[in-house]
């Protein structure tokens, strides 16, 4: 791999450093473009430009993941001016989350959720991120939504992320694991 795509990987991990470590808004905001976007689809929050990025990172964003949030990496693709992330995220649904959850109280429950980020730079600085997550999942984890009768899965989406020998298709009537 070249050193501009080990750069952009680079650049990347200090955002997600600043966004999830030291909580740090200057240094999260110095990793992107002067004209940024942000989209989590799911739930179309995000931004943009770059100071509805910068409010919506301090208003609802940066602070608001609770203390026990464990970032995983699954894979990582580098190409000449994109990043595309594939992790899993876990944490305890103990404060409001206004990204992922908005208007929804904390219940106290423990959430496993993989998400795919794709990231755009411009140069060395981030121009957009659009990040996608499976909100079903998340509703169900959260004790918002009932799988019992629909074709969703919570953790077990992680899970088998983690580990392919798990069972696959298991929402297939009529199909044994």
């Amino acid at each position: 791999m070249s050193e501009d795509r080990k750069s952009l990987g680079a650049v990347f991990d200090a955002h997600t450093d600043a966004e999830f470590k030291t909580r740090d808004i200057e240094a999260t905001m110095a990793t992107m473009s002067e004209a940024p976007y942000l989209t989590h689809v799911p739930t179309m929050t995000g931004g943009q430009g770059r100071e509805a990025v910068r409010r919506f990172y301090d208003s609802w964003f940066i602070g608001r993941w609770p203390e026990d949030t464990k970032i995983t990496q699954v894979s990582r693709t580098v190409g000449e001016d994109r990043v595309v992330d594939e992790v899993i995220m876990s944490f305890t649904h103990d404060r409001e989350m206004p990204a992922l959850l908005p208007g929804v109280r904390p219940t106290g429950c423990r959430v496993v959720l993989p998400f795919v980020v794709v990231v755009g730079f411009e140069g060395s600085k981030i121009t957009y991120e659009h990040i996608y997550w499976d909100q079903a999942s998340l509703l169900v984890q959260v004790g918002l939504l009932d799988k019992a009768n629909l074709p969703v899965t919570g953790a077990e989406q992680a899970a088998r992320l983690l580990d392919p020998s798990l069972p696959s298709n298991i929402l297939i009537p009529g199909v044994k694991p």
